[in-house]
């Protein structure tokens, strides 16, 4: 992919020295050119690394997106733990599953592995304080339902940590530890 910056830089030097510049290997403009791809492939990389950290949280928000969708007034706290064990619970199956064919004497296959650390991730995080959108609030399940699937459009939305006890406290976006 071909960034804004580095298509200046070529028309710069396609300015200057023609439409097809003869640059030797350690010219400046030369030089100029490799700096302007590696600031590239590096905001890039660094982009691609992001979205894949935030995956997890979209996915998350998404589905709770979907419980709400029948869901008119605003919720109680019990309903947001049951809409969490129903979140916990979504590759019990899956996993069943994958127990099940696995031979006996066989040592677990990967997917198995990670959606059992997945699973128990997300339990020791519901058993301090589990990061969802705030669905007490009118204004803001109203948002939710509105929301497009941007993980930019999410800081108009509120959001709070809810543990297993029914304790619900005010969280920040993006989640940062136990904020």
């Amino acid at each position: 992919m071909v960034s804004n910056r580095l298509n200046k830089v070529h028309k710069q030097i396609t300015k200057k020295k023609g439409k097809t510049p003869n640059l030797h290997e350690n010219s400046r403009d030369t030089q100029r050119l490799q700096r302007a791809a590696g600031r590239d492939d590096k905001i890039n990389r660094v982009s691609r690394l992001r979205e894949k950290q935030n995956r997890p949280y979209l996915l998350r928000i998404k589905s709770f997106q979907s419980f709400t969708t029948e869901h008119e007034s605003p919720l109680s706290v019990s309903e947001l733990q049951a809409m969490i064990e129903d979140y916990l619970g979504r590759d019990d199956e899956e996993l069943a599953k994958l127990k099940a064919d696995r031979r006996p004497g066989r040592p677990p296959m990967t997917r198995q592995t990670l959606l059992e650390q997945n699973q128990a991730v997300e339990q020791g995080e519901y058993a301090s304080g589990f990061w969802v959108p705030d669905l007490e609030d009118a204004e803001n399940l109203r948002k939710l339902k509105e929301w497009s699937g941007q993980w930019a459009n999410l800081a108009t939305l509120k959001f709070a940590r809810i543990s297993k006890e029914g304790l619900k406290r005010e969280s920040s976006f993006p989640p940062k530890g136990m904020s």
